[in-house]
Protein backbone atom coordinates (compact mmCIF):
# COMPACT_ATOMS: atom_id res chain seq x y z
CA UNK A 1 0.00 0.00 0.00
CA UNK A 2 1.39 3.31 -0.89
CA UNK A 3 2.00 5.68 2.19
CA UNK A 4 -0.81 7.95 3.15
CA UNK A 5 -0.29 11.39 4.13
CA UNK A 6 -2.59 12.25 7.26
CA UNK A 7 -4.35 15.40 7.09
CA UNK A 8 -3.75 18.39 8.68
CA UNK A 9 -5.66 21.14 10.66
CA UNK A 10 -5.53 24.76 8.80
CA UNK A 11 -4.66 26.07 12.21
CA UNK A 12 -2.37 23.38 13.67
CA UNK A 13 -0.23 21.42 12.19
CA UNK A 14 -0.47 17.60 13.17
CA UNK A 15 1.77 15.84 15.34
CA UNK A 16 5.07 14.60 14.12
CA UNK A 17 4.84 10.65 14.45
CA UNK A 18 7.46 8.08 14.13
CA UNK A 19 8.28 7.27 10.68
CA UNK A 20 6.88 3.67 9.07
CA UNK A 21 9.33 1.65 7.47
CA UNK A 22 10.09 2.31 3.70
CA UNK A 23 8.67 0.03 1.61
CA UNK A 24 8.29 -0.79 -1.97
CA UNK A 25 5.21 0.59 -3.86
CA UNK A 26 2.99 -2.08 -5.20
CA UNK A 27 2.99 -2.91 -8.71
CA UNK A 28 -0.13 -1.77 -10.39
CA UNK A 29 -2.58 -4.42 -11.38
CA UNK A 30 -2.44 -5.69 -15.18
CA UNK A 31 -5.72 -5.15 -16.34
CA UNK A 32 -5.90 -7.65 -18.94
CA UNK A 33 -8.55 -9.75 -19.82
CA UNK A 34 -7.88 -13.60 -18.22
CA UNK A 35 -9.65 -16.37 -20.28
CA UNK A 36 -11.52 -17.66 -17.05
CA UNK A 37 -12.56 -15.59 -14.23
CA UNK A 38 -14.22 -16.88 -10.76
CA UNK A 39 -14.68 -16.20 -7.32
CA UNK A 40 -15.33 -18.09 -4.33
CA UNK A 41 -15.71 -16.68 -0.39
CA UNK A 42 -16.20 -17.87 2.67
CA UNK A 43 -18.62 -15.97 5.83
CA UNK A 44 -18.49 -16.21 9.29
CA UNK A 45 -21.79 -17.27 10.96
CA UNK A 46 -23.19 -16.81 14.37
CA UNK A 47 -26.18 -19.22 14.38
CA UNK A 48 -28.78 -19.42 17.54
CA UNK A 49 -28.00 -21.73 20.45
CA UNK A 50 -24.18 -22.62 19.42
CA UNK A 51 -22.86 -20.44 22.72
CA UNK A 52 -22.78 -20.23 26.47
CA UNK A 53 -22.28 -17.67 28.63
CA UNK A 54 -18.99 -19.94 29.81
CA UNK A 55 -16.95 -20.25 26.43
CA UNK A 56 -17.41 -16.51 25.75
CA UNK A 57 -15.68 -15.68 28.49
CA UNK A 58 -19.21 -14.16 30.67
CA UNK A 59 -19.57 -14.62 33.92
CA UNK A 60 -22.98 -15.53 35.61
CA UNK A 61 -23.56 -12.16 37.26
CA UNK A 62 -23.02 -10.57 33.59
CA UNK A 63 -25.41 -12.90 32.51
CA UNK A 64 -28.41 -11.19 35.13
CA UNK A 65 -27.01 -7.79 33.99
CA UNK A 66 -27.73 -8.38 30.35
CA UNK A 67 -30.86 -10.29 31.37
CA UNK A 68 -31.69 -6.82 33.50
CA UNK A 69 -30.46 -4.10 30.66
CA UNK A 70 -32.53 -6.25 27.84
CA UNK A 71 -35.54 -6.11 30.17
CA UNK A 72 -34.78 -2.54 30.92
CA UNK A 73 -35.05 -2.00 27.32
CA UNK A 74 -37.80 -3.49 26.75
CA UNK A 75 -39.88 -1.62 29.89
CA UNK A 76 -38.47 1.68 28.52
CA UNK A 77 -40.02 1.62 25.38
CA UNK A 78 -43.51 0.13 26.04
CA UNK A 79 -43.75 3.15 28.56
CA UNK A 80 -42.58 4.82 26.45
CA UNK A 81 -45.20 3.90 23.69
CA UNK A 82 -47.73 4.65 26.66
CA UNK A 83 -46.42 8.33 26.88
CA UNK A 84 -46.89 9.01 23.03
CA UNK A 85 -50.18 7.58 23.17
CA UNK A 86 -50.71 10.10 26.05
CA UNK A 87 -48.85 13.16 23.81
CA UNK A 88 -46.53 13.63 26.26
CA UNK A 89 -43.53 12.50 23.38
CA UNK A 90 -44.01 14.44 20.25
CA UNK A 91 -42.27 13.72 16.79
CA UNK A 92 -41.11 10.31 15.69
CA UNK A 93 -41.27 7.58 17.67
CA UNK A 94 -39.40 3.75 16.60
CA UNK A 95 -39.00 1.27 18.79
CA UNK A 96 -36.57 -1.83 19.07
CA UNK A 97 -38.98 -3.94 20.94
CA UNK A 98 -37.64 -7.55 19.77
CA UNK A 99 -33.97 -6.36 18.88
CA UNK A 100 -32.83 -5.95 22.54
CA UNK A 101 -30.32 -8.23 21.87
CA UNK A 102 -28.47 -6.64 19.92
CA UNK A 103 -27.73 -4.20 21.91
CA UNK A 104 -26.81 -5.62 24.65
CA UNK A 105 -24.32 -8.36 23.22
CA UNK A 106 -22.58 -5.34 21.35
CA UNK A 107 -22.34 -3.38 24.94
CA UNK A 108 -21.27 -6.94 26.60
CA UNK A 109 -18.53 -7.53 23.42
CA UNK A 110 -16.57 -3.96 23.04
CA UNK A 111 -14.34 -1.61 25.27
CA UNK A 112 -17.16 1.07 26.75
CA UNK A 113 -15.78 4.66 26.20
CA UNK A 114 -13.05 3.48 24.63
CA UNK A 115 -14.79 2.27 21.48
CA UNK A 116 -17.12 4.52 19.67
CA UNK A 117 -20.93 3.83 18.39
CA UNK A 118 -23.16 5.58 16.08
CA UNK A 119 -26.76 4.50 14.77
CA UNK A 120 -29.91 5.30 13.18
CA UNK A 121 -33.26 6.57 14.84
CA UNK A 122 -33.64 3.35 16.41
CA UNK A 123 -31.05 4.13 19.25
CA UNK A 124 -32.98 4.02 22.64
CA UNK A 125 -31.64 0.33 22.69
CA UNK A 126 -27.91 0.80 21.88
CA UNK A 127 -27.98 3.98 24.27
CA UNK A 128 -29.92 2.08 27.28
CA UNK A 129 -27.39 -1.24 26.65
CA UNK A 130 -23.89 1.26 26.75
CA UNK A 131 -25.13 3.05 29.93
CA UNK A 132 -27.53 5.95 29.49
CA UNK A 133 -30.13 6.59 32.44
CA UNK A 134 -33.57 5.87 31.90
CA UNK A 135 -34.12 9.15 33.04
CA UNK A 136 -31.59 11.11 30.55
CA UNK A 137 -33.55 8.94 28.01
CA UNK A 138 -37.06 9.67 29.31
CA UNK A 139 -36.46 13.32 29.64
CA UNK A 140 -34.86 13.71 25.94
CA UNK A 141 -37.81 12.23 24.49
CA UNK A 142 -40.09 14.94 26.50
CA UNK A 143 -38.56 17.58 25.30
CA UNK A 144 -37.14 18.51 28.84
CA UNK A 145 -33.67 19.78 29.67
CA UNK A 146 -32.76 16.20 31.60
CA UNK A 147 -32.57 14.83 28.74
CA UNK A 148 -29.15 13.48 26.82
CA UNK A 149 -29.43 15.77 24.28
CA UNK A 150 -30.79 19.09 26.57
CA UNK A 151 -34.07 18.08 25.38
CA UNK A 152 -33.16 19.08 21.83
CA UNK A 153 -32.88 15.72 20.07
CA UNK A 154 -35.65 14.02 21.43
CA UNK A 155 -36.45 10.22 20.23
CA UNK A 156 -33.91 10.22 17.24
CA UNK A 157 -31.20 11.82 18.32
CA UNK A 158 -29.63 10.20 21.30
CA UNK A 159 -26.28 11.27 22.60
CA UNK A 160 -23.70 9.91 25.10
CA UNK A 161 -20.39 10.74 23.96
CA UNK A 162 -19.33 9.17 27.57
CA UNK A 163 -20.16 6.17 27.05
CA UNK A 164 -18.91 6.19 23.32
CA UNK A 165 -22.70 6.71 21.65
CA UNK A 166 -22.20 9.53 18.89
CA UNK A 167 -26.21 9.66 17.75
CA UNK A 168 -29.28 9.00 16.88
CA UNK A 169 -29.19 10.46 13.23
CA UNK A 170 -32.39 10.90 11.30
CA UNK A 171 -31.57 10.90 8.15
CA UNK A 172 -31.64 7.04 6.63
CA UNK A 173 -27.92 5.94 6.09
CA UNK A 174 -26.50 8.92 6.25
CA UNK A 175 -24.51 8.18 9.67
CA UNK A 176 -22.64 5.51 8.38
CA UNK A 177 -19.88 7.90 6.79
CA UNK A 178 -19.92 8.99 9.84
CA UNK A 179 -18.85 5.94 11.88
CA UNK A 180 -15.88 5.02 9.02
CA UNK A 181 -14.80 8.75 9.89
CA UNK A 182 -14.60 7.72 13.53
CA UNK A 183 -12.85 4.61 12.80
CA UNK A 184 -10.71 7.08 10.74
CA UNK A 185 -10.03 8.90 14.11
CA UNK A 186 -9.32 5.51 16.04
CA UNK A 187 -6.70 4.92 13.52
CA UNK A 188 -5.11 8.61 13.35
CA UNK A 189 -4.67 8.99 17.23
CA UNK A 190 -3.59 5.30 17.60
CA UNK A 191 -5.84 5.01 20.54
CA UNK A 192 -6.92 1.34 19.88
CA UNK A 193 -10.35 1.96 19.48
CA UNK A 194 -12.83 0.69 17.20
CA UNK A 195 -16.13 2.08 15.63
CA UNK A 196 -19.12 0.37 15.10
CA UNK A 197 -22.30 1.93 12.39
CA UNK A 198 -25.33 0.08 13.17
CA UNK A 199 -28.44 0.29 10.39
CA UNK A 200 -31.29 -0.75 8.90
CA UNK A 201 -31.71 -3.25 6.00
CA UNK A 202 -33.70 -0.38 4.32
CA UNK A 203 -30.84 1.58 4.60
CA UNK A 204 -28.18 -0.89 3.02
CA UNK A 205 -29.40 0.26 -0.69
CA UNK A 206 -28.29 3.95 0.53
CA UNK A 207 -25.17 4.82 -1.70
CA UNK A 208 -23.71 6.58 1.32
CA UNK A 209 -23.35 3.16 2.98
CA UNK A 210 -21.23 1.87 -0.22
CA UNK A 211 -19.09 4.84 0.08
CA UNK A 212 -18.28 4.18 3.19
CA UNK A 213 -17.30 0.40 3.39
CA UNK A 214 -15.44 1.07 0.41
CA UNK A 215 -13.38 3.88 1.67
CA UNK A 216 -12.77 1.75 5.14
CA UNK A 217 -11.55 -0.93 2.88
CA UNK A 218 -8.99 0.99 0.75
CA UNK A 219 -7.53 2.56 4.81
CA UNK A 220 -8.02 -0.50 6.34
CA UNK A 221 -9.71 1.18 9.21
CA UNK A 222 -10.89 -0.50 13.02
CA UNK A 223 -14.86 -0.46 11.27
CA UNK A 224 -17.64 -2.51 11.50
CA UNK A 225 -20.50 -1.65 9.66
CA UNK A 226 -24.08 -3.95 10.99
CA UNK A 227 -27.14 -4.08 9.01
CA UNK A 228 -29.85 -4.71 11.93
CA UNK A 229 -31.84 -6.42 9.37
CA UNK A 230 -35.77 -7.14 10.69
CA UNK A 231 -36.82 -7.99 7.32
CA UNK A 232 -39.17 -5.39 6.66
CA UNK A 233 -37.80 -1.70 6.14
CA UNK A 234 -40.45 0.36 6.53
CA UNK A 235 -43.13 -1.70 5.12
CA UNK A 236 -41.03 -3.55 2.58
CA UNK A 237 -39.84 -6.58 2.88
CA UNK A 238 -35.85 -7.74 2.20
CA UNK A 239 -36.85 -9.91 -0.75
CA UNK A 240 -38.67 -7.33 -2.84
CA UNK A 241 -35.77 -4.44 -2.05
CA UNK A 242 -32.57 -6.38 -2.69
CA UNK A 243 -30.98 -8.75 -5.21
CA UNK A 244 -28.69 -9.46 -2.98
CA UNK A 245 -30.76 -10.48 0.42
CA UNK A 246 -27.50 -12.23 1.77
CA UNK A 247 -25.97 -8.98 3.19
CA UNK A 248 -23.19 -10.55 4.94
CA UNK A 249 -22.09 -11.30 0.64
CA UNK A 250 -21.82 -7.66 0.18
CA UNK A 251 -18.72 -7.66 1.86
CA UNK A 252 -16.87 -9.56 -1.01
CA UNK A 253 -17.54 -6.92 -2.86
CA UNK A 254 -14.96 -4.28 -0.82
CA UNK A 255 -12.66 -7.20 0.13
CA UNK A 256 -13.10 -7.15 3.93
CA UNK A 257 -14.44 -9.30 6.39
CA UNK A 258 -18.17 -10.82 6.14
CA UNK A 259 -20.66 -12.73 8.82
CA UNK A 260 -24.19 -13.56 9.88
CA UNK A 261 -25.04 -13.60 13.47
CA UNK A 262 -28.30 -14.34 14.81
CA UNK A 263 -30.08 -11.18 16.69
CA UNK A 264 -32.80 -12.93 17.99
CA UNK A 265 -29.69 -14.95 20.51
CA UNK A 266 -27.67 -12.70 22.57
CA UNK A 267 -24.67 -15.15 23.27
CA UNK A 268 -24.87 -15.45 19.36
CA UNK A 269 -24.37 -11.52 19.22
CA UNK A 270 -21.81 -11.26 22.30
CA UNK A 271 -19.44 -13.65 19.61
CA UNK A 272 -20.02 -11.92 16.72
CA UNK A 273 -18.78 -8.83 18.18
CA UNK A 274 -15.88 -10.25 19.95
CA UNK A 275 -14.47 -11.29 16.87
CA UNK A 276 -15.29 -8.30 14.79
CA UNK A 277 -14.10 -5.94 17.29
CA UNK A 278 -10.95 -8.21 17.31
CA UNK A 279 -10.76 -7.85 13.59
CA UNK A 280 -10.97 -4.63 13.80
CA UNK A 281 -8.54 -3.49 16.54
CA UNK A 282 -6.11 -5.38 13.77
CA UNK A 283 -7.44 -3.03 10.90
CA UNK A 284 -9.24 -5.42 9.49
CA UNK A 285 -13.10 -4.13 8.98
CA UNK A 286 -16.18 -6.20 8.84
CA UNK A 287 -19.57 -6.14 7.32
CA UNK A 288 -21.87 -7.59 10.01
CA UNK A 289 -25.69 -8.59 9.40
CA UNK A 290 -27.60 -9.04 12.25
CA UNK A 291 -31.09 -11.06 11.41
CA UNK A 292 -34.13 -10.22 14.35
CA UNK A 293 -37.41 -9.12 14.06
CA UNK A 294 -39.17 -6.21 15.27
CA UNK A 295 -42.56 -6.48 17.48
CA UNK A 296 -43.84 -3.09 16.98
CA UNK A 297 -44.55 -0.82 13.56
CA UNK A 298 -41.46 0.46 12.19
CA UNK A 299 -42.72 3.68 13.78
CA UNK A 300 -46.35 4.62 16.13
CA UNK A 301 -48.48 5.44 13.06
CA UNK A 302 -47.21 1.66 11.38
CA UNK A 303 -50.46 0.33 10.74
CA UNK A 304 -48.04 -3.16 9.66
CA UNK A 305 -50.41 -4.35 6.86
CA UNK A 306 -46.87 -5.78 5.24
CA UNK A 307 -47.09 -8.84 7.74
CA UNK A 308 -50.08 -11.05 9.05
CA UNK A 309 -50.79 -11.57 12.68
CA UNK A 310 -50.24 -15.15 11.84
CA UNK A 311 -46.48 -14.05 11.39
CA UNK A 312 -46.17 -12.06 14.52
CA UNK A 313 -47.34 -14.44 16.59
CA UNK A 314 -44.84 -17.36 15.46
CA UNK A 315 -41.93 -15.19 15.75
CA UNK A 316 -42.75 -14.10 19.29
CA UNK A 317 -41.48 -17.71 20.50
CA UNK A 318 -38.28 -16.15 19.32
CA UNK A 319 -38.11 -13.63 21.92
CA UNK A 320 -34.68 -12.93 22.89
CA UNK A 321 -35.44 -12.12 26.45
CA UNK A 322 -37.77 -15.32 26.66
CA UNK A 323 -34.58 -17.07 25.35
CA UNK A 324 -32.59 -15.95 27.90
CA UNK A 325 -34.44 -16.21 30.73
CA UNK A 326 -34.90 -19.75 29.60
CA UNK A 327 -31.13 -20.19 29.40
CA UNK A 328 -30.40 -18.36 32.99
CA UNK A 329 -33.40 -21.32 34.71
CA UNK A 330 -32.18 -23.98 32.83
CA UNK A 331 -28.66 -23.52 33.60
CA UNK A 332 -29.78 -22.96 37.85
CA UNK A 333 -27.80 -19.40 37.33
CA UNK A 334 -31.03 -18.07 39.09
CA UNK A 335 -34.04 -19.08 39.96
CA UNK A 336 -37.53 -17.25 38.92
CA UNK A 337 -38.41 -15.74 41.93
CA UNK A 338 -34.95 -13.60 41.41
CA UNK A 339 -35.86 -12.80 38.26
CA UNK A 340 -39.28 -11.69 38.49
CA UNK A 341 -38.10 -9.49 41.12
CA UNK A 342 -35.34 -7.66 38.96
CA UNK A 343 -38.75 -6.78 35.93
CA UNK A 344 -40.10 -5.60 38.98
CA UNK A 345 -37.06 -3.53 39.92
CA UNK A 346 -37.06 -2.34 36.43
CA UNK A 347 -40.28 -1.53 35.94
CA UNK A 348 -39.70 1.08 38.79
CA UNK A 349 -36.81 2.31 37.82
CA UNK A 350 -38.94 3.24 34.25
CA UNK A 351 -41.86 4.88 36.61
CA UNK A 352 -39.44 6.91 38.14
CA UNK A 353 -37.68 7.95 34.72
CA UNK A 354 -41.23 8.98 33.54
CA UNK A 355 -41.46 11.43 36.98
CA UNK A 356 -38.09 12.67 36.24
CA UNK A 357 -38.84 13.60 32.85
CA UNK A 358 -42.07 15.30 34.22
CA UNK A 359 -40.23 17.45 36.30
CA UNK A 360 -37.82 18.21 34.81
CA UNK A 361 -38.18 21.92 33.15
CA UNK A 362 -38.25 22.37 29.19
CA UNK A 363 -35.20 24.20 27.92
CA UNK A 364 -35.32 28.03 28.48
CA UNK A 365 -35.36 30.05 24.63
CA UNK A 366 -32.55 31.66 25.34
CA UNK A 367 -30.29 28.38 24.48
CA UNK A 368 -31.99 27.78 21.29
CA UNK A 369 -28.81 28.01 19.41
CA UNK A 370 -26.27 26.60 22.50
CA UNK A 371 -24.39 23.52 21.37
CA UNK A 372 -25.48 24.18 17.45
CA UNK A 373 -23.00 27.35 16.40
CA UNK A 374 -19.26 28.02 17.44
CA UNK A 375 -19.65 31.41 17.44
CA UNK A 376 -21.33 33.03 20.33
CA UNK A 377 -23.00 36.31 19.26
CA UNK A 378 -24.76 34.81 16.19
CA UNK A 379 -24.24 37.95 13.85
CA UNK A 380 -25.25 36.28 10.91
CA UNK A 381 -28.86 35.39 12.50
CA UNK A 382 -29.21 39.29 13.38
Amino acid sequence: MAKQTKPTSPRKAAPRRKAAPKTAAPQAPEYTVPDTLSFSATFDTYPAGKYGHKELGLSEDQVIGMYRNMLLQRRFEERAAQMYGKQKIAGFLHLCIGQEAISTGTATAIQIGKDSVITAYRDHGHALALGMSANAGMAEMFGKVGGCSKGKGGSMHFFDKENGLFGGHGIVGAHVPVGVGMAFAHKYKEDGGVAIAFYGDGAAGQGAVHEAANLMSIYELPAILVVENNQYAMGTAVHRAFGQTEFSHWAASYDVRGSVADGMDVFAVVKAMQDAAAHAREFRPTMMEIRTYRYRGHSMSDPQKYRTKEELEAKKNEDPIIRLKAYILNHKITDEKTLDAIDEDVKDEIMAAVEFAEKSPEPDLDAIYDDIYDTRDYPFLA
